[in-house]
């Protein structure tokens, strides 16, 4: 199997005045420069080369795969901000060299060129340093299986509109989380993922964490498609219920997050055949049945066949129509600053959901080796980039040992599983204008054990409570990146939280009001649907509105998405020592996960409808009282004097009269002086389409 050299990338990634990073992935080892051009948009031939040092730093994830950071810094003053600028990359080694131009990606009659327009190369620029001026996408949820088309790809159409003109062009992309689907993986992908996963990374013996995957069935059905459901929630302890295929190894994460950033590994899966029918893969016998194909469960098995069958076709279809179009994905990376932080998906489905959760799978060796081969995978392909200096030596030497060796028996494996499990520095601040803070809502989190009553009919249990999404001593490590970042008391602050803040209420209050107290009589509704909206644990709601409290931003805009829908709201926060917070809560979800369908979905739809209806123009008001509960106020609930905090919510409307979108979206956030403009980017039928929420005119 032929296996490109350039992998996936190059994607910008944090970009400072001083210093520049550009991610790659490429199947060897190779020595990168970069050369750096300030590009004269008015003449086309006008690149003017810019003296810079290349520093390169490379982790050897396989036989087959090399991760490189590369590190381009201005010699003697700072890059220019304002303008455009380009780059290209020079790979050296002793079987051979090329660059960006060698592999036909600044070709602009190559449909695979990452330039745009009559651009020689691919591009960036760096902010200004106001709050006048500026462009964001930002977005979540992206899997190559959805209904839909990926609607990343309209943020390609929109950067190449606006590529020379910077008032209008995105200066960065904020991804939000679930980036890839570890525990939902289409069946058609599932075998070439495993199998590419052995030949460029190499294979991990999980026997050795637990014997029973030594013994039949398991042996065999842990590599086929469709045959990892009873291993993931039996012997991880994971509860996902999508998890037939679920990713395991450090490689097929790996493997996952290149086909999602870049097209170059969909030609090897096409010449691998993941386009095969259902029918050539269970000639194969590539598919693992639940019911054996015996007499004694004919029925049984046929029932399952025709399942499998129907999700099979399904899936290729969705998958066929996502990777058309990953060109354009890699492009706009490729040109855009780009900012990732996990959500559970990343990992897997319920991550930290409950201290039960956590727990069970932290004594699950097998639970455990997952989780940190998610994390190590996440940072190599996003953490990593975010901010590299958030991770010292000492990280990088624990994780390369293990990566040369991938052995659960290796005395560098439980530095590897240990350092990943307890780091605490997933969260980072970023260098735009404004800053922006990305909370991280996983694994910071605070568990409550007191027992929360509930009530369903005459029925009265002791039930779990929600966690906080960020513990007291996470909000403290928040407050102390902000101000290293040298954010200022007063300044505009974008904090990116995974899940919104202010999400729909009628969602989240159906949930949690009717839905979620079913697991007093045994459902494991914890684990069917998400309950982690930040309204769910009032004290960690409370926090996050204390902690902006203290901070006391001039406008804080809180980017989300996580919940499938798009929304804007405008909150004011008032509290009794005369602070006031002014709170916008942009939410952009999914780019590629569309799940109000089905019947279910479409009755969560029209009921959410007819609310939005009676939201719509109108200002909710509530309150939090002394008990520290959250009360709307109405004609028989006043506010009282001894209210803690107390806030007017405002439902913003699109141009359609809707206050929420439940497909395919991704958020174009625009400040233009005192207006702030939040967008909505789809794409299908081949074109871009923006949906409008009110303009906002600042304080």
């Amino acid at each position: 199997m032929h296996i490109p050299a350039l992998l996936a990338g190059p994607i910008i990634r944090r970009t400072e005045h001083n210093r520049v990073c550009i991610w790659v992935a490429t199947n060897d080892d190779y020595d990168i420069n970069a050369d750096f051009y300030q590009i004269n948009t008015q003449r086309k031939t006008a690149y003017k080369p810019i003296k810079t040092d290349t520093q390169t730093e490379t982790m050897k994830l396989g036989k087959k795969l090399y991760i490189h950071l590369i590190s381009v810094t201005p010699l003697g003053r700072n890059f220019p901000s304002g303008t455009l600028i380009g780059y290209n990359l020079n790979f050296f080694n002793n079987a051979q060299t090329f660059d960006l131009g060698t592999l036909g990606l600044l070709d602009a009659q190559n449909p695979h060129s990452i330039v745009y327009g009559d651009l020689e190369l691919p591009s960036f620029f760096i902010d200004q340093d106001n709050e006048k001026r500026n462009t964001v996408l930002y977005g979540s949820c992206r899997k190559p299986h959805s209904e839909g088309d990926d609607a990343l790809v309209s943020a390609d159409v929109q950067t190449e509109e606006t590529h020379i003109n910077m008032e209008k062009r995105p200066s960065a992309l904020f991804l939000l989380g679930d980036q890839i689907y570890a525990d939902d993986i289409p069946d058609p992908l599932a075998s070439f993922i495993f199998d590419l996963s052995k030949e460029m990374v190499g294979e991990e013996e999980l026997g050795l964490l637990d014997n029973r995957l030594k013994l039949d069935p398991f042996v065999s059905s842990i590599d086929l498609i469709h045959g990892r459901q009873f291993i993931v929630n039996h012997f991880a302890k994971f509860t996902s219920n999508h998890a037939a295929n679920h990713l395991m190894q450090l490689g097929e994460y790996s493997i996952m997050y290149l086909l999602s950033f870049s097209p170059d590994l969909w030609e090897v899966a096409d010449d691998y055949g993941i386009y095969h029918s259902f029918e050539y893969k269970y000639e194969k016998e590539k598919l693992y049945f639940v019911y054996p194909d015996r007499d004694c469960y004919r029925e049984e098995y046929k029932k399952e066949y025709e399942q499998f069958r129907a999700r099979y076709i399904n899936q290729l279809k969705q998958i066929y129509r996502f990777q058309e179009n990953l060109y354009r994905v890699r492009r706009l990376l490729a040109n855009t600053p780009t900012y990732m932080i996990f959500d559970d998906h990343d990992i897997t489905d319920d991550w930290n959901l409950t201290i039960d959760w956590k727990n069970n799978v932290s004594e699950s060796p097998l639970g455990r080796h997952i989780v940190a081969n998610g994390l190590g995978a996440y940072w190599a392909f996003q953490g990593w980039g975010n901010d590299p200096d958030a991770f010292n030596k000492g990280f990088k030497i624990k994780m390369q040992k293990h990566f040369n060796q991938l052995d659960p028996q290796s005395p560098s494996y439980d530095d590897y599983v240990d350092i990943l499990w307890d780091f605490d520095r997933w969260h980072f601040v970023t260098p735009t204008s404004p800053k922006a803070i990305f909370l991280d809502t996983r694994t910071m989190r605070g568990y409550d054990p007191s027992p929360k009553p509930t009530k369903i009919g005459s029925l009265i249990e002791e039930n779990i409570r929600s966690p906080q999404l960020i513990n007291e001593t996470g909000w403290e490590k928040m407050t102390d990146a902000l101000q290293k970042a040298n954010w200022n008391r007063g300044d505009h602050l974008l904090v990116i939280s995974p899940t919104p803040l202010y999400g729909i209420g009628l969602i989240e209050s159906v949930l949690h009001n009717y839905v979620y107290p079913l697991r007093v009589l045994g459902v494991s509704v914890q684990s069917m649907l998400d309950f982690e909206a930040w309204k769910y644990n009032e004290q960690g709601y409370h926090a996050f509105l204390r902690w902006l409290e203290n901070l006391e931003p001039r406008n804080c805009f809180i980017l989300s998405g996580d919940v499938h829908y798009a929304s804007s709201v405008h909150a004011t926060v008032a509290f009794p020592n005369q602070t006031n917070l002014n709170i916008y809560q942009f939410t952009s979800s999914p780019m590629s996960n569309m799940s109000f369908t089905g019947f279910w979905g479409f009755l969560m739809q029209k009921v959410v409808w007819l609310n939005a209806l009676k939201r719509k123009k109108i200002t909710i008001h509530r309150h939090c009282n002394e008990d520290g509960h959250l009360v709307y106020e109405g004609k028989d609930q006043a506010c009282p004097s001894n209210f803690l905090w107390r806030e007017n919510i405002q439902y913003l409307s699109m141009d359609n009269g809707a206050i929420i979108e439940t497909d395919n979206n991704i958020g174009l956030l625009e400040w233009n002086h005192s207006i702030v403009q939040h967008k909505l980017l789809q794409y299908y039928e081949v074109y871009k389409h923006e949906k409008f929420f009110e303009a906002l005119e600042l304080d």
